[in-house]
């Protein structure tokens, strides 16, 4: 049997790094996209043959366009398409413009459909796998989250729209919501105030982990999960269950 082929769109770090080594590790073949090219030849170089890089982005349509026919001449194949690729850019609803809001809907709403799209006749042909990845900040309302926290439920809804039309061709669709991840980027921008607010209203007491959102991410794209289709998982330590409105997260 052929081995099995992910893509995964904004993989050059975080999630999306952390997603492509853990399904490495299980013998995938794995695309590896974004559009900076420069993290993503230093976040391909050490993974091995396995392993390619494709600099595209998500929210050009023309790029999307030619981004499948390079990634299949590849490999020749698609078994799963991971839609990581997604931007954060926060802040109240009277300073977000519409260039803001645009911006980020192009690539964490647009991209997501432009990629799933294209990939549709090649995961007809596998019977495979669609992960969206959301957030918790597009399952409840979140201040200076507008844009993003739109975009995000947004996908939600778009997952379960794939679910229900592409399950005839075999076609699952599914959605992970991570909660706070302890990333590079989170800890350079959260406070100490709203560390310390984030384990008091979150059940585990911590933030998660971007391999503890890739374990989600990798069991949803197997045979595991082979009668698992629109499902929305939040991959969050219980935040979801407990509501927000601390004032540290706030700002």
């Amino acid at each position: 049997m052929a081995e099995k082929v992910a893509l995964i769109t904004g993989a050059a770090r975080g999630i999306g790094l952390a997603t492509a080594k853990t399904l490495l590790a299980e013998g995938w073949l794995v695309a590896l996209l974004d559009r900076d090219g420069d993290e993503l030849n230093k976040a391909t170089a050490d993974l091995g043959q396995a392993a390619s890089g494709f600099v595209y982005d998500v929210s050009d349509p023309d790029a999307v366009t030619a981004a499948l026919p390079d990634i299949l001449n590849r490999f020749g194949r698609l078994d799963a398409l991971i839609n990581n690729a997604g931007v954060a850019d926060f802040g109240p609803i009277e300073e977000t413009d519409f260039t803001r809001w645009r911006r980020v809907m192009a690539t964490n709403l647009d991209g997501v459909f432009l990629m799933s799209q294209a990939a549709i006749p090649a995961l007809r042909e596998t019977k495979g796998a669609l992960v969206n990845i959301a957030s918790i900040s597009g399952l409840r309302a979140s201040t200076l989250r507008v844009a993003y926290g739109t975009s995000k439920a947004a996908v939600i809804q778009l997952t379960k729209q794939q679910a229900a039309e592409l399950g005839e061709y075999g076609i699952r669709a599914n959605c992970v919501c991570p909660g706070p991840v302890r990333t590079k980027l989170a800890m350079a921008v959260h406070t100490q105030d709203i560390i310390d607010a984030y384990h008091d209203a979150i059940p585990l007491n911590r933030y998660g982990s971007e391999q503890e959102i890739a374990e989600v991410i990798a069991f949803l794209c197997s045979d595991k999960a082979s009668y698992v289709t629109g499902q929305v998982i939040a991959s969050d330590g219980g935040f979801d269950s407990t509501g927000v409105g601390l004032p540290a997260l706030r700002t």
